[in-house]
């Protein structure tokens, strides 16, 4: 063996442990990447528009774990992520896994886009020698690389999120997925799963949008630490501005004269410059990505930097939105054509195109017309008493909690007669639920009373706390130790036909790091079912059974929430469905009032008798009453039935909580003692 190959062989045997060149994603496609002729409209070397290359180094960026892409059709979302699957495989050499919404879908996407790149990149053969045999280690469901191995799958089985570890988990087309997998959860979080361990964990989450308050893309969205819009500056006053369809109500955004496309301009919001295609595309390789509070993405180095251009942490989680006018592909006078056409059937009463239009080519969520209560008639009858005041028809008193990364919020309501309801507390208590000492806050609201119109005190008989978000244990937790309280720990079920009391099962408790077994009962409650009664008594007009009363004590975003919901049709596999969706993104109110129904179910109070009720009322205002123990009455108003909404002032006299049994008591007789009432007596089951 002469020189050159003994030289040949130890570089070959060194190579593993030559230090790996720095490259972002961007740059790695700028340099390796190609579009094949199976799935571009013209073969040839990648070369990213202006706006794809700060969305796809954070795709590779070991800082941010989570990138969410909501977007329009034409903008180039799978040929970045097919980008990103070779980036990783030859460059990082890390475990990959992408779901695309059925197996028919990731078998098209992997002999029509990921076959054709790895044929066509040279550099991938230096991972992938054997690409042209057939073998187990080369089929559609996996590919198994040099160093990594990258899995395929149809997101619609649950068995297909198992048994996988990766590094990368992607999803393509994430509106396109069932949001609950045979009842398993999310498709993101059984992908997420798969990430859960591993030293850089990236889940890359993509997608055109479908119905408001259905979309998974939409939602994730919402819950990012940062979300980023493309900005480019006006060729008029410089201003940055993003490029927004507007409509026929704003002064702003695409516009065009005597239905004629081609005059299509984009107006600035700023100064009213008109901005044409040609005028943009000069510009569009000066734009900015920014997101809402400011800060923006130095591309050059990929930085993120504040609204003062200093340089801050990268987030954990980004998201991004782009749509179709930022393409250079599509020309501006096409949209117009889109939605002309998409406008005129929709005057005809077909809305598909219209819809399509505002999905693909907007890259918005279409928002179906529903069912919903109507705050403003809401406001319209509240009347003047006062909060934290028991009425004179409240006879038990439930609550509702929502858990928040940073609050605690309560609606404590008092239960009557045949069920009618009134809000006597809305209260936002500012938290760390991660803290156990701000756990107690929220311990010493649940353990107020509050003073009767009859006189006396109730106490809360029953709470529902969420435990759905990011402190599930914590809130297990609370409630484990407070069960003879009736604080019950509930989670939503959204399934169609649920009972609004669902299932219980016993979950073991996580606190601080100790399990303890056989822990707290979970109760599933039907939301949509829910929602479906209270959207039923708050169209009940006139004061009586199930009427739902307000105090104009309360704000107007108690209002907001409790209406922020709508019951709308949409189709399924297995049919027309009604689903409940949000039309804003702050629901509360809504999610507590749920829980508290939930509470009132715990109590029976759904399946009381006239005689129960008759019973119920002797003990919480008795037809005999110490008349020097009462509070004074709002307006000095006689406590009659008549008069429901006529509350009295708190005192300071202190109270002694009541709690109404969950079940049937009877033969109990009470008396008013000093203000308070004091209840004795024989209880019976049902």
């Amino acid at each position: 063996m002469d020189m050159s190959e003994i030289h040949r062989a130890v570089r070959a045997g060194l190579r593993s442990l030559e230090a790996v060149e720095p490259m972002r994603l961007s740059e790695w496609a700028a340099k390796h990447f190609y579009l094949s002729a199976e799935s571009s409209y013209v073969e040839q070397r990648w070369e990213a528009f202006p706006f794809q290359p700060a969305i796809m180094d954070a795709m590779s960026d070991d800082e941010i774990e989570e990138v969410d892409f909501m977007k329009s059709a034409r903008v180039g979302y799978t040929k970045m992520l097919l980008a990103a699957i070779g980036y990783f495989a030859e460059h990082k050499r890390r475990n990959q896994a992408l779901w695309q919404p059925t197996d028919d879908d990731s078998d098209d996407f992997c002999k029509t886009e990921l076959e054709p790149m790895i044929r066509d990149v040279p550099v991938m053969e230096s991972v992938f020698p054997g690409f042209l045999a057939k073998n187990k280690d080369n089929t559609l469901k996996q590919k198994k690389f040099l160093g990594s191995t990258t899995h395929l799958r149809g997101g619609k089985a649950a068995k297909n999120y198992r048994r996988i570890s990766v590094d990368v988990a992607a999803l393509d087309e994430i509106d396109g997925f069932d949001a609950d997998v045979e009842k398993e959860g999310s498709p993101i979080k059984l992908a997420y799963k798969r990430v859960e361990g591993a030293t850089f964990p990236k889940l890359i989450v993509g997608s055109t949008p479908k119905i408001k308050g259905l979309s998974l893309i939409e939602a994730r969205a919402e819950q990012a630490d940062l979300r980023f819009r493309r900005y480019v500056p006006c060729n008029h006053c410089k201003e940055m501005i993003s490029l927004e369809w507007g409509g026929k109500d704003k002064k702003y955004g695409f516009k065009w004269f005597n239905d004629d496309p081609d005059t299509v301009g984009h107006v600035c919001r700023h100064c009213g410059g008109v901005m044409t295609q040609a005028d943009y595309l000069l510009v569009s390789a000066d734009g900015k990505w920014i997101a809402q509070d400011g800060t923006w993405i130095d591309e050059a180095g990929f930085v993120f930097r504040n609204a003062a251009g200093d340089v801050v942490a990268k987030p954990k989680h980004v998201a991004f939105f782009v749509w179709t006018a930022y393409s250079p592909m599509t020309g501006w006078p096409k949209i117009v054509r889109e939605f002309l056409s998409a406008t005129a059937k929709a005057a005809a009463g077909d809305l598909s195109e219209l819809k399509a239009f505002v999905n693909t080519t907007l890259g918005e969520t279409w928002e179906e017309k529903g069912e919903k209560a109507d705050e403003h008639a809401l406001l319209a009858r509240a009347k003047d008493w006062s909060l934290r005041v028991v009425p004179f028809g409240g006879l038990v008193l439930v609550a509702g909690v929502d858990i928040q990364d940073d609050r605690f919020e309560i609606v404590i309501w008092a239960i009557g007669r045949k069920e009618e309801m009134w809000p006597i507390d809305y209260t936002v208590i500012d938290a760390n639920p991660a803290d156990a000492r701000d756990w107690d806050k929220l311990d010493a609201h649940l353990r107020m009373t509050f003073p009767h119109a009859a006189g006396g005190h109730l106490s809360i008989s029953a709470a529902a706390v969420d435990t759905g978000g990011h402190f599930t244990h914590e809130a297990y937790n609370f409630c484990r130790l407070r069960v003879s309280r009736r604080i019950y720990a509930v989670r939503g079920e959204t399934r169609e036909g649920q009972p609004i009391k669902g299932r219980a099962s016993k979950v073991d408790v996580n606190d601080r790091g100790k399990v303890i077994k056989g822990g707290v009962k979970l109760w599933h409650v039907g939301t949509d079912t829910a929602k479906d009664l209270l959207l039923g008594r708050l169209s009940v007009e006139r004061p009586g059974p199930g009427h739902v009363h307000f105090s104009k004590e309360l704000p107007n975003e108690f209002f907001h929430q409790l209406t922020a919901e709508q019951r709308v049709k949409v189709k399924t596999a297995s049919g027309d469905k009604y689903r409940w969706v949000k039309t804003r993104a702050r629901n509360e109110v809504l999610d507590c009032t749920v829980y508290a129904l939930f509470a009132t179910h715990m109590l029976d109070l759904h399946r009381y008798t006239d005689r129960q009720w008759d019973s119920l009322e002797a003990k919480v205002r008795p037809p005999t009453m110490d008349l020097f123990g009462l509070p004074a009455v709002a307006n000095d108003t006689a406590l009659t039935p008549a008069s429901q909404e006529q509350q009295v002032a708190a005192t300071s006299t202190p109270a002694v909580p009541v709690t109404i049994p969950p079940h049937q008591v009877e033969a109990a007789t009470a008396k008013v003692v000093g203000g308070r009432i004091s209840l004795s007596g024989t209880r019976r089951g049902r």
